[in-house]
């Protein structure tokens, strides 16, 4: 079992950056993929970054390509979101998400992931 600890969010003007972080514990050695997820108000969760437990590779939607980052330190079992150039659409609950096994759908499906954080609410407005 994992247990996911969100961190990092607040209030920031648009353009600005935040760094969210992910503390992960409990079975750390068995982590197949690490997603953040998003939901704004009366919206649907999106899936929209995750890195790879086994090789790191990373993953984006097109709409935060470019803006956001996916991190990880493994030897502090944390991922971080490091979210630059932010927009006031960006404005939602943030959510880190993991699985330790594969799911059979696609890396930014809700549906692929067993454990999630508690989030943590980032606002981008002036």
């Amino acid at each position: 079992q994992l247990h996911l600890v969100e961190s990092g969010g607040g209030l920031v003007q648009p353009g600005g950056s935040l760094r969210l972080s992910c503390a992960v514990s409990g079975d750390t050695s068995r982590v197949y993929t690490t997603g953040w997820f998003r939901q704004a108000p009366g919206k649907e969760r999106e899936g929209f970054a995750a890195i790879s437990g086994a090789n790191g590779k990373t993953y984006y939607i097109d709409s935060v390509k470019g803006r956001f980052t996916i991190s990880r330190d493994s030897a502090e079992n944390t991922v971080y979101l490091q979210m630059d150039n932010l927009k006031p659409e960006d404005t939602s609950v943030y959510y880190c998400a993991a699985t330790q096994i594969p799911r059979g759908v696609g890396w930014n499906s809700a549906l692929g992931y067993d454990y999630w954080g508690q989030g943590t609410q980032v606002t981008v407005s002036s």
